[in-house]
């Protein structure tokens, strides 16, 4: 026969925490994050890097006037 209190919730597992600890510039010591870190930058530098659309930025042009008449600046 079971005695225990339903109505107590079990404890909560502790947890990792979310963002891996960095050394003094900003990069992760873990092995794990220097991977990630590394694959990422292998995988987007390129796009990241590329020039933004003419047509993108006449958009977000458009979109800050529109932004400044709407509160009156």
């Amino acid at each position: 026969m079971d005695t225990s209190d339903s109505r107590t919730p079990p404890p909560k597992p502790s947890r990792a925490p979310r963002h891996p600890a960095t050394g003094g510039d900003g990069t992760p010591d873990d092995p794990f994050g220097l991977w990630l870190q590394r694959g990422l930058h292998q995988l987007y530098d390129s796009v990241a890097n590329e020039p933004i659309p003419a047509e993108l930025l006449r958009l977000i042009e458009a979109d800050r006037t529109a932004d400044k008449s709407r509160d009156g600046g």
